[in-house]
Order: C-alpha cells, then structure tokens, then sequence
C-alpha cells in the first residue's frame, strides 16, 4: 500500500512537471508571437509620417523607398531640362532665365550648344524675327542597368512665326548621373554628353492673315 502510494506521488510530479513544462513552452510562443507582431506593427508605423496642416489638422503621409521612385525622377529631369532649354521667346530676359535653370541640371556640353547657337546668331533671330518656339516631348527612354544611365528623348519641336509654323522632329541623347539634390535641381541628377542626334523639318504649316 505503501509502494503504491509513492508511485501516486511520484506520477503526480511528474505530471505536474509535464505540465509545467507544456505551460512554458505556451508561454515562450505567445511571448515570441507578440514581439514579432509588434515589431512587424513598429515597422508599419516607421512608414506612416503625420503632417500638421496649418495648426489645425493632421495629415496622414506615407513613406516610401527613394529608389523605387528614381525612374520616375530621372524621366522628369530629363523632361524639365528639354522644356527649359527648347522653349523660347522672343525677349531676352526670358531666353537667358530658362538658360540659367536649364544650366543647373546638365553639365557644360549644353552650355557648349547654347554658346555654339548664340554666336551663329539663333538667340538674336528669334528676338528680332517674334519667334516663338515651344516642345512637346513625345517619350523618354532610360537605361537603368548601368550608371550614368543612357538617355534618348524622342519630342517634337513648333516654330511658330508670324506666316506659318514649323514643325520639326528632335531626337537627344545624354547620359544621367546623380547628383545632389537642390532647389534648382529638385531630382537630384545632372546631365552629361548631352547631344542633338536629330533635329529636322517635318512639315511647315501656313497661318492664316
């Protein structure tokens, strides 16, 4: 009877270790399932930013990887250099405050062109002439494998004078490297070999009197 009861005793222990062990290892799991749940939450919260608006109200931003959005840039640096050094008119000022902008995203190769332009006398015909000249860019193609990357800009380029409107294809080539980012170069890229591979008459479109 004796024996017996010590065996009782002893398979109690033991279940009671058993079970102590199982509840531990419960325990463990919960314990790890929280941190990794709440680390998963902290990183969540790192990618939201709340912005004051005015002092009155609060504004939700997200967060986003800066290199996902570097194609994105590089076309709209591309695209803001072309507008800036293609479109023209026929004041002075104008001219050279778009050339001054444009001269801060590429390197001295489009200063080259524009100085090759201004001693052929281009600048002087489009003030004395009322010319006009403005860009629509068509497509811009980027290769993003290798750095600097390689640029071709497809756009079209409108003359416009008092008797008619020339309407010209343009095809450019440069190479994009980054850069620092300013106030006048907001993307963070500069423009290097920039070069004219095409630019032609496709047509001349009479106006009206």
């Amino acid at each position: 009877m004796e024996f017996k009861t010590l065996r009782n005793i002893e398979n109690s222990f033991r279940q009671i270790r058993l079970y102590a062990i199982l509840f531990a290892v419960l325990c463990g799991l919960v314990t790890g399932f929280a941190i990794w749940k709440s680390y998963g939450f902290a990183q969540e919260q790192r990618q939201k930013i709340y912005v004051l608006d005015s002092g009155k109200s609060l504004m939700l931003a997200l967060s986003q990887d800066a290199a996902s959005n570097r194609p994105v840039e590089a076309r709209e640096h591309v695209r803001r250099f072309h507008e800036l050094f293609f479109t023209l008119a026929p004041d002075k000022g104008a001219i050279e405050g778009n050339m001054r902008r444009a001269f801060s995203l590429a390197d001295k190769t489009a200063f080259d062109y524009y100085k090759d332009l201004a001693e052929k006398g281009y600048y002087n015909r489009i003030i004395s002439g009322n010319v006009q000249q403005r860009i629509e860019v068509d497509s811009i193609r980027c290769d993003f494998d290798t750095h600097p990357y390689r640029t071709v800009t497809y756009a079209r380029q409108y003359i416009i004078r008092t008797s008619n409107i020339t309407r010209r294809s343009l095809v450019t080539s440069c190479f994009l490297a980054n850069s620092v980012r300013s106030d006048g170069n907001p993307q963070g890229f500069n423009i290097e070999r920039f070069r004219i591979e095409e630019n032609r008459d496709i047509e001349v479109i009479p106006r009206q009197p």
